[in-house]
This record gives C-alpha cells, structure tokens and sequence, in this order.
C-alpha cells in the first residue's frame, strides 16, 4: 500500500477513502477461496488498495499475485461497493471506508502460496456455509455472488 502508506504520513488515523480491487474466487459450483487476513485473522476475498496511476485491473493482478501467488483466469466484474457498512478500522487504528470493485472468476493459473505478512490461510466454504469472522463488508459481495445465474445451473 505505498499510496495509502504516504497519505498515512500526512494525516495519521484519520478515515481516508481507500479504493480496492477486490477477487471472489469461486468454484462455480457454490464454493469461494476465502483468505485469512494476518492482520486481525478474519476471512476475507481477495484483493487491496489500487496504487496510484494503476488500473483496477492491474491492481487486480498485482493484489492477487502477491497475496496467493496466482493468476486470475477471466475475471469479471461483479459491481461496485461502497457507504457506511464499508467502514473498516485496522488493528493499528487506521480507519478506511473501502470502496470494493469487486471481480469474480471460477480458475485461476499457478499454485496458491500464501504470502505470510498479509495471508496466513487459504480455506474452500460453500457459499451457504460461510465463516463467521468473514469481513462484513466482504459478505455483502458475497450475496450478490451467490445470486449469479451461472452459479444456479
């Protein structure tokens, strides 16, 4: 978070708006790969802040690539999320409202290996299943998600 890091310089704890490429990285048969955040150990999607002058797209890639060391394969839009309910407080007092762009796909390329600084788990969960510490902002998505037609077949 280079970007977020050099406005946290400036302006300490207060909120900042923090717009994130986010994946949902599904199964297509009612399942999502969840991340356990090494941070505060909740179950969240994938994905992190877009640096500056970096497409969603790229940051995407980028997010992905460094958290689980794979490749999203067709990743699609989903929808755009953001208001109160995305509030979200860091452990270290850091206070966003997230503004989640939000993709899915149902394959990835490569093998997951986690990077331990900011992912300490990688876990299946059916969606109707889905773990209680999961991010709450990450679960509004994750409805959508579930509502998708393909997913009905």
């Amino acid at each position: 978070m280079g970007y977020i890091s050099e406005l946290r310089k400036a302006v300490g704890h207060r909120p900042l708006i923090m717009p994130c490429a986010c994946l949902i990285i599904g199964d297509g048969r009612g399942n999502v790969l969840l991340q356990k955040r090494a941070d505060d150990g909740q179950w969240a999607n994938h994905g992190g802040a877009i640096e500056l002058w970096e497409t969603v797209e790229e940051a995407l890639y980028r997010e992905v690539g460094e958290e689980l060391g794979v490749r999203p394969v067709e990743p699609r839009l989903l929808g755009v999320y953001s208001g109160p309910g995305f509030r979200h407080v860091y452990p270290n007092g850091d206070e966003v409202m997230v503004v989640d762009i939000v993709y899915y796909c149902h394959a990835f390329e490569g093998e997951p290996r986690l990077q331990p600084e900011e992912v300490t788990q990688l876990r299946w969960f059916p969606l109707n299943a889905l773990p209680e510490n999961l991010l709450r902002h990450n679960r509004i998505a994750l409805t959508d998600y579930a509502k998708l037609p393909e997913l009905s077949q």
